[in-house]
């Protein structure tokens, strides 16, 4: 098992990685919007999925991969009345490319954001 840390992305707030690759898999942590400063974005739900996006794509880089490499996507949500816009923009990201995908709607998340979104690429 290799251990995945970027600074462009921001670091574990725990005792975890960013990711780990286990032989030809990555498994990202769950990212919430913190900018890789640690700043929590706040605003609509439209800003936090980007700052999500943009550090799980850190994430996925400094393990080699790119969003085409995800094969399972895990998406937690605050307000299922979210679901509409997060889905726009998951589309920007992934194109035509479909990984697999569950989406919930969970009670609290950490520092009480909106979302977390964690992936599994496969290089």
């Amino acid at each position: 098992m290799e251990q995945i840390s970027t600074n462009q992305a921001p670091a574990a707030i725990g005792p975890y990685s960013q990711a780990v690759k286990v032989g030809n898999f990555i498994y990202t942590s769950g990212q919430i919007p913190l900018t890789p400063e640690g700043e929590l974005v706040t605003g609509d739900i439209v800003a936090q999925t980007h700052q999500v996006f943009a550090n799980l794509k850190a994430v996925l880089a400094a393990a080699g991969a790119t969003l085409n490499n995800v094969v399972k996507v895990t998406v937690f949500v605050k307000d299922m009345n979210d679901f509409a816009t997060i889905n726009e923009i998951y589309a920007e990201y992934f194109g035509e490319h479909r990984p697999a995908r569950s989406l919930v709607q969970i009670a609290r998340l950490p520092k009480d954001v909106s979302l977390e979104i964690e992936m599994v690429a496969a290089v």
